[in-house]
């Protein structure tokens, strides 16, 4: 149980800045910037979230320093952003999940599809450093 409360915990406070930062990204930047730009800028922000979130969800709900309970929080929390992004598309925009995933700049979409699988393995990833420094 407390893998998901921490699964969650870690969607809930990316998913936030990345709604957030959307909100400043789309109106501000994109104008100006052209999509690809504004969305490559936003990506070492949502790094930075990732990791202090995935750091903090880690320690707050003592996840064992293991590789399969990390890898369930990350797992959970990568279903839980992929499901609450479709929606998003889904009942906001109106669009058809197929016509959202065809319309991504490949650039920025690249980058996105390799930040999401950071997101994943991060619990893991954070969890090894820790590892490491409490032995060395």
């Amino acid at each position: 149980m407390k893998n998901v409360q921490a699964a969650l915990a870690y969607f809930g406070l990316s998913f936030g800045a990345g709604f957030a930062l959307g909100v400043i990204r789309v109106p501000f930047l994109v104008p100006r910037l052209g999509e690809r730009m504004a969305e490559l800028i936003e990506m070492p922000i949502m790094f930075a979230v990732i990791f202090f979130a995935a750091r903090y969800v880690v320690r707050k709900f003592a996840v064992p320093p293991t590789t399969g309970p990390r890898l369930a929080v990350g797992a959970l929390a990568i279903l839980a952003l992929i499901a609450a992004e479709l929606a998003m598309v889904v009942w906001l925009r109106h669009q058809p999940i197929g016509e959202y995933v065809a319309s991504r700049d490949p650039v920025s979409g690249s980058v996105y599809l390799f930040m999401l699988g950071v997101f994943a393995l991060m619990p893991l990833l954070v969890g090894r450093t820790q590892s490491m420094q409490a032995r060395g």
